[in-house]
């Protein structure tokens, strides 16, 4: 650990051992607890979202109404977008609480919350940010290893030809 305190670390005061203890402590959160909540608590902000534009398998005639009269996205028409964005808002927060394709899956999900901030609620940034915070985790350092994408890689790294210096179990012939 980098020692946040050079100055202070030579002093031994109590109130600087206490406080060194305690940012020790935290770095020993292990990372899979944090990808894990990058993954499940912005997931479930869009299922959710998802949610109210569907029926059962139907989309609500209401989605629509929202893509035509408040969201207004340019380009698109709001048939498609009301379509897209509820497939979307179920299909990649599935994935991303699985781990599976999880990079991938962040970067849909941030992709939707920029086009949400620009064109849609950019009053919102604060909730946003929070979103588009946990996704560039998950995208820049991965989905844990507790994800299925860590399973796979697992795995595949230990594939007959991959095997060598890997950590993996020697072939039982």
């Amino acid at each position: 650990m980098t020692n946040v305190f050079p100055a202070a670390a030579h002093s031994g005061s109590v109130p600087v051992r206490i406080i060194q203890r305690v940012i020790a402590a935290l770095g020993c959160i292990p990372y899979w607890s944090i990808a894990l909540a990058a993954r499940i608590f912005p997931a479930a902000v869009f299922w959710q979202s998802g949610e109210t534009k569907v029926a059962g398998w139907q989309l609500k005639p209401s989605a629509i109404a929202l893509f035509q009269h408040e969201y207004q996205l340019p380009l698109i028409d709001p048939t498609i977008a009301a379509y897209v964005s509820a497939f979307s808002e179920h299909f990649f927060p599935i994935l991303l609480v699985i781990g599976l394709a999880t990079r991938f899956s962040a970067l849909a999900l941030l992709f939707m919350t920029v086009v949400i901030e620009i064109f849609v609620y950019p009053g919102a940034w604060p909730t946003h940010g929070v979103w588009a915070t946990c996704f560039l985790v998950v995208i820049a350092r991965g989905p844990g290893a507790l994800s299925l994408d860590h399973l796979i890689a697992r795995q595949w790294m230990c594939w007959p030809a991959g095997r060598q210096n890997r950590g993996c179990r020697p072939e039982s012939g």
